[in-house]
């Protein structure tokens, strides 16, 4: 193994069908037009000199020792700056280059700390490297003149001395060090999209900052790492490498944080994980990162994390430690014995989306082939079921229908129900950067969300709609453009029902749908909805992204399906730059739907009433499979409650936090007489368990992540797994203990029964995966390099089916003794239930939730910044802190759910999505007040965790 080296072009590449041809250092290079020449002569193999040059940012041309010599043209110029021409004939090495290149270099030294032996980035610092290129040896002006690295100068205090920043939690900023080459800033500008950082000063004085001269903790910087990754010495610098060292070696991996799935260099020394960087040839991130996936993996290595095997009969008693073997035989005797007691029917599973393909597909493997029922649900049933409703309904695919390049080709977004800056951050800042560029941007959210208004970008229309009113807002932006017939004939002719449409079209132009009509009921007035409308149908290329805030509703399959009749009315479908986009929470959300997690379908969205499907399965897997649907999660849950369920296999899944009314899941979970955890930590759920299964990270196991655009990308095992084995050995082996004959040896093998038995994996294996470096399914006979767009020639269902979506208010409504509405969100510094983030120093920027609510209704209430709260619902109550902000809309109140101590789900009601039972997060009506601390119920929750956490060390028989 040795560390992976990109190479660095220094400029990006352009994108051009006509091409020219020159000649450097007397090779003849063949270019796209608009190349620089710096990268055409690294694409010759000929490196020139630079510092201020790199190709995730446009050429800038400060450094000046990219110089190189054009035959008939005066001067030298710049390489990074000067675009390649037809004809042209470059020097890049001559005596005067020479001579130019040495005097800046003695420059820059001049003012540049000489401890290169002791400094963090000796062998990985580009300046060190350029002295070496142009064979500086000396320094003409010497190294005790005035300048910036001396904290004294002749014994008197230095003013030009800035002291270094640690303020970040994960870097540092060495001004000492900072050679002024404008990296960061024009990192954090065109890569993030933040504009955190700029240069303050001007000539010898010139150094960069942070916002107004602020440190980077309290700046507007959002840690992804960028300025780090571009900086050219340790001016900005991981802690962990001044910590550590250098690293000797890398392997490349998928980010198990969001559904965006950005590849990483795993940067090692030994087994020791010393960085995560970005991997340029990463097609999701292309280069680049947040703060959680770049920096937020130490709780990999955190001293909550269980490493041996637990059982206990009662959850009452303390957790005994035991064998591997013991656990797993505990475990198979458990369910065993329930089966036998109460049917095949009392047990099922939970599989994660947080773990491989791989993995999952054994879960439901395991519950179908192992437990005879297809009792099997995942976490998408709690996120975005609604989404494999509604596009199968629609399209005939479960899933979105476009890669994330296609951002770039788009010229009208629509965002409704996503806080992409927040939740997915990478492909927030690959939207930013678009719309820099002048592609407009709708918002459909109650909340004000950074994209609104943010720098360099301002969206053309928010829609601050009122909770659960999703339905009647997309109908009637539907309502203008039939109405005004802005709809695309000519495509829904050619690809749709006509008739369907028609039928559609007399719904959506009633007049009750107008967006006068509704508007005192979505809290929005007409003129902005029309404007919306036509913005979005004659504004050129439109594409759609969405997020839990169109699932997590008692509407949200219809609100999915609504979402796909307008792209369909406006021919949005098929092409780059366009199409329905659901960005999924979790980093194998997708991946655990496609691998049959749920309880009516067998990999691949095939039904298991389908006999010529289940003969596949049971060909292979020698079983006879049950042909009737399984419990959903929340059956589960109410059979446990009622009696009939007994015992539950639940992998890396925390439903106690993450489902709806914890009450009552509560209620289940103590109700059954074997649950069974495989996780990294002793997380919420497990306050219930009777055994414990140590999970392994990300970092420790092979197998395939799917994110959000059906990229299947490797993950490689980095570092020995901490527990012992791998989160599919652990599966494996009670398959095992269970009687079934399962010998996997490697997760390749599991991918190739995923292929043999899944027609849109069918040509998916870790040789192809190695070669392409990812793919998206399907990827088969007929797409055996994958599908970046789907439905290009038509729909997979055949024809797109228009459905009439009838808003049909929620059951859950104000009144006087809950007159506010509660949504819920998260925030860019946490992840999901926090077991993992809230393990690492991403506490620094969100140590709990906190709930936001509008001045007006704060004023009312008596409630000031910082004040505890009680928010309570008609399931339960909970307390926490307020902050006050117009972020939220009057009557309309907003937390984030990281934090099991706010436990904002005891709050969230049991309504559910009418088709797939997805929970009905985001409208809760809530009432808040003053409150002196924590409620009852949370005291009492806590004091029951702590009891059911405490852990007798194995004893084992020779002691």
């Amino acid at each position: 193994m040795s560390l992976i080296k990109e190479v660095d072009y220094g400029t990006p590449a352009k994108k051009s069908e006509k091409t020219v041809t020159l000649t450097i250092d007397g090779k003849d290079i063949t270019v796209p037009e608009g190349t620089s020449v710096m990268r055409a002569s690294m694409e010759a193999g000929i490196q020139v000199p630079k510092l201020c040059a790199t190709d995730m940012v446009d050429a800038f041309g400060s450094c000046r020792l990219c110089l190189v010599e054009v035959e008939g043209r005066n001067g030298t110029p710049a390489s990074c700056t000067t675009p390649a021409a037809d004809g042209m004939v470059v020097h890049t090495q001559t005596e005067r280059l020479k001579k130019i290149r040495k005097g800046v270099m003695e420059l820059y030294i001049s003012d540049h700390p000489l401890d290169c032996l002791t400094c963090a980035a000796n062998g990985d610092c580009e300046l060190q490297d350029m002295a070496g290129a142009v064979g500086l040896r000396d320094v003409r002006y010497g190294y005790e003149g005035e300048n910036h690295v001396q904290v004294r100068q002749n014994g008197e205090e230095n003013p030009r001395y800035m002291a270094k920043d640690e303020t970040n939690p994960y870097f540092t900023y060495d001004p000492s060090k900072c050679i002024v080459c404008s990296r960061c800033v024009r990192a954090c500008e065109e890569v993030q999209g933040t504009f955190a950082l700029t240069i303050e000063g001007r000539g010898f004085e010139s150094r960069v900052s942070p916002g107004m001269h602020e440190n980077f903790l309290d700046s507007e910087c959002v840690s992804c790492g960028a300025c780090v990754q571009a900086c050219p010495t340790a001016t900005l610098q991981e802690k962990s490498v001044i910590e550590i060292g250098q690293p000797e070696h890398s392997v490349v991996t998928t980010c198990a944080y969001c559904g965006v799935g950005c590849s990483f260099k795993a940067e090692m020394r030994g087994e020791e994980l010393v960085r995560m960087v970005p991997y340029k040839d990463g097609k999701a991130n292309r280069g680049h990162s947040c703060v959680k996936g770049r920096f937020a993996y130490g709780y990999a290595n955190h001293k909550d994390r269980i490493l041996n095997p637990m059982i206990r009969e009662s959850v009452d008693e303390p957790w005994q430690e035991v064998s591997w073997e013991e656990a797993l035989r505990f475990t198979a005797d458990k369910f065993k014995g329930i089966q036998a007691k109460y049917g095949k029917g009392a047990l099922g599973g939970i599989t994660s989306s947080r773990c491989t393909n791989e993995e999952t597909f054994l879960v439901q493997k395991l519950i179908r082939a192992g437990f005879g029922n297809n009792n099997v649900d995942t976490c998408a049933r709690v996120c975005h079921s609604p989404t494999g409703y509604g596009l199968k309904t629609t399209f005939g695919t479960s899933a979105g229908t476009q890669d994330f390049d296609s951002v770039e080709h788009t010229d009208v977004v629509i965002l409704i129900g996503a806080n992409p800056t927040d939740g997915h951050p990478v492909f927030a800042s690959r939207l930013k950067k678009r719309l820099r560029q002048g592609a407009k941007l709708i918002i459909i959210d109650p909340r004000r969300i950074d994209l609104v208004r943010s720098p360099h970008i301002e969206a053309v229309a928010h829609i601050p709609l009122r909770p659960g009113t999703n339905v009647a807002v997309l109908t009637s932006l539907a309502h203008v453009i039939v109405t005004e017939g802005l709809f695309d004939e000519a495509f829904v002719r050619e690809r749709c029902d006509w008739d369907e449409f028609q039928d559609w079209a007399t719904f959506v132009s009633d007049p009750k749908h107008s967006p006068e009509a509704i508007a005192d009921m979505i809290g929005v007035d007409g003129e902005t909805m029309r404007k919306a409308a036509r913005t979005f149908a004659t504004g050129g290329n439109g594409a759609i992204y969405y997020g839990l805030g169109v699932t997590e509703h008692s509407q949200g399959s219809t609100t999915v399906m609504a979402i796909a009749n307008l792209a369909m009315a406006t021919g949005n479908i098929g092409r780059p730059g366009v199409g329905v986009n659901p960005l999924r929470g979790q980093n194998n959300v997708q991946g655990s739907c496609d691998m049959g997690s749920f309880p009516h379908e067998l990999p691949g969205y095939r039904h298991i009433q389908d006999s010529a499907t289940r003969d596949i399965f049971e060909d292979i897997w020698g079983v006879k499979l049950d042909d009737e649907p399984g419990l959903r999660i929340p059956n589960m849950l109410d059979a446990a409650v009622e009696g009939t369920f007994k015992g539950i296999y639940i992998q890396g899944e925390d439903i106690l936090q993450s489902d709806p009314d914890t009450k009552h899941v509560a209620a289940g979970l103590a109700a059954m007489e074997c649950v069974v955890v495989h996780d990294l930590f002793l997380n919420e759920t497990a306050n219930y368990a009777h055994v414990f299964l140590p999970g392994s990270t990300f970092l420790e196991k092979d197998g395939t992540f799917t994110n959000a655009e059906r990229r299947i990308n490797r993950v490689r095992k980095v570092m020995t797994p901490l527990n012992g084995f791998a989160d599919w050995e652990v599966t494996q082996n009670l398959a095992r203990a269970m009687g079934l004959d399962w010998n996997y040896t490697h997760p390749s093998q599991v991918m190739d029964e995923i292929a043999k038995t899944t027609p849109s994996f069918a040509k998916v294996s870790y040789d192809l995966l190695e070669e392409k470096g990812s793919v998206q399914w399907p990827c088969n006979d007929k797409a055996p390099e994958g599908t970046p767009v789907m439905h290009i020639d038509g729909f997979v269902r055949g024809k797109g089916k228009f459905v009439v979506t009838e808003y049909v208010a929620t059951d859950e409504r104000t009144g006087p003794r809950f007159p506010l509405l509660l949504t819920t969100g998260r925030i860019l510094s946490q992840y999901n239930v926090g077991a993992q983030t809230r393990r690492t120093e991403n506490t620094t920027w969100h140590k709990e939730d906190l709930l936001e609510i509008h001045p007006h209704d704060a004023e009312q209430r008596g409630i000031r910044e910082g004040d505890w709260i009680r928010l309570a619902s008609r399931s339960g109550e909970t307390s926490l802190r307020a902050t006050i902000t117009d972020r939220v809309a009057p009557g309309v109140v907003y937390t984030t759910f990281h934090h099991p101590g706010t436990q904002a789900n005891v709050i969230t009601t049991d309504y559910t999505d009418w088709a797939t039972n997805c929970p009905e997060y985001k409208v809760t009506a809530v009432q808040v007040s003053p409150s002196n601390g924590p409620t009852e119920w949370q005291v009492e929750y806590d004091r029951q965790a702590e009891q059911s956490r405490r852990i007798k060390p194995r004893v084992d028989a020779a002691e």
